[in-house]
């Protein structure tokens, strides 16, 4: 019974019910928080929302774990070079957020903190408060950047190595 109700969930979702929740001065404020944390740390965060799941991948059970897996190597997020990627998937359908961590920071960091940041998210998400759920859980994860990998201010990284705008994936 839990997958017609997934099923509904999934085909009930909209590009208009997304966009209202994640609007532009949402996506405005998740970049302006990835840029501040940016300038505290070494790492790179990544928010990607995606509106539902294809008709494939429900039928075939993927889950949103897998789904951010997937996200996360797709837009190369393990590609930085000290491995301190971040990936803040949110399946707005399956009211589900992951977090998905390059090896570099996850050995420090584990996976009960990002499950910790993943829960108080979906609390706010459940109160429709996408964006301060959202910039609170860029906020917290880039605090565990900065520990790990403090910015070096002798060190001058050439560029930005992942864009620091959310992405709202489209089918």
């Amino acid at each position: 019974m839990d997958w017609l109700k997934r099923f509904f969930r999934h085909v009930w979702m909209s590009p208009i019910i997304a966009r209202r929740a994640f609007s532009a001065e949402t996506f405005a404020a998740i970049a302006v928080a990835v840029a501040a944390g940016e300038r505290r740390h070494r790492g790179q965060v990544r928010l990607v929302v995606e509106p539902e799941l294809t008709s494939a991948q429900r039928w075939n059970g993927r889950t949103s774990r897998e789904r951010a897996l997937e996200v996360f190597a797709g837009l190369r997020i393990w590609d930085t070079e000290e491995n301190n990627g971040v990936l803040i998937y949110v399946l707005l359908a399956d009211r589900k957020v992951e977090i998905v961590a390059d090896r570099g920071i996850h050995r420090h960091v584990g996976d009960a903190r990002w499950r910790a940041i993943c829960k108080e998210m979906e609390h706010h998400y459940r109160q429709r408060d996408f964006s301060q759920g959202s910039v609170a859980a860029v906020d917290k994860v880039s605090e565990e950047l900065a520990h790990y990998f403090p910015a070096d201010a002798n060190a001058h990284r050439s560029q930005n190595e992942l864009p620091d705008a959310p992405v709202m994936l489209d089918h």
